[in-house]
């Protein structure tokens, strides 16, 4: 039990090799599923459903299924009639090693991958880069976006400037100093925001939209980019924010 005699979709008569229907059908099946984006494991769980089996008694599995669409004789070889044509081995064979080596990530990929701290699908590699060929098209788009960059920076002076302020008596001369520091801390910010701006400008003018993703583009001009199941926002080096919801 266990070992075929002739490969599945063929028999023995009369000292002759000939087809055997029901199984020839399911070879030309497999051969057609898998041409077709069907995987070893959903061809194997169709085959289990139905029942025709490849060795008596036993269940159908991933190997049988991949031992045949290796199978040359199915195209006439070493005397044995033709079930399928050269062309669907052909096509088997370089399928099963695309997804034995799948293709390497992109220097584009793996930025986006860091920016969105996850693999990101085609969805996404294609809405960053349409909203970046927003910003090439017209880089006067790109605006520093003061309120939220002074906002971060100075979030921790302004708590305590408003605790000292409530405090009472209220110490002037800690106050006047928190005040200080704050106004340094936000002249600081608007500062790097506007320079990052004319930056960003600078380095948008004059590209050629693009039709994939660019690693250096991303790695200068984006900090973070955020997806949500609706929405995908790119925030930029300047602190803007930009994104593009889903229209489905």
């Amino acid at each position: 039990m266990g070992n075929r005699k002739q490969p599945f979709g063929y028999r023995m008569t009369l000292g002759e090799i000939t087809i055997q229907p029901e199984e020839a059908e399911l070879v030309r099946f497999i051969f057609q599923g898998y041409s077709t984006g069907a995987t070893l494991g959903e061809l194997t769980k169709t085959l289990c459903r139905q029942e025709i089996p490849y060795y008596a008694g036993r269940a159908w599995n991933k190997n049988m299924v991949s031992r045949i669409l290796e199978d040359s004789r199915y195209i006439g070889e070493k005397g044995y009639p033709a079930l399928i044509e050269p062309e669907q081995l052909r096509a088997a064979a370089e399928k099963r090693k695309a997804r034995a080596c799948p293709p390497q990530k992109t220097p584009a990929q793996k930025a986006l991958r860091r920016l969105c701290g996850a693999p990101p699908s085609e969805r996404v590699e294609k809405i960053v880069t349409d909203l970046l060929n927003e910003l090439i098209r017209c880089p006067d788009r790109v605006r520093p976006s003061t309120s939220q960059v002074v906002g971060a920076a100075c979030g921790k002076t302004r708590e305590e400037l408003t605790s000292a302020l409530e405090r009472q008596p209220i110490d002037e001369d800690n106050a006047r100093a928190l005040l200080l520091q704050l106004a340094a801390e936000q002249y600081d910010a608007i500062g790097n925001t506007e320079y990052e701006t004319v930056r960003l400008r600078r380095l948008l003018t004059g590209r050629m939209p693009m039709t994939e993703p660019d690693a250096e583009l991303l790695q200068n001009a984006v900090s973070k980019v955020r997806v949500t199941n609706k929405c995908v926002t790119v925030t930029l080096k300047n602190g803007q924010t930009i994104e593009r919801r889903d229209q489905m």
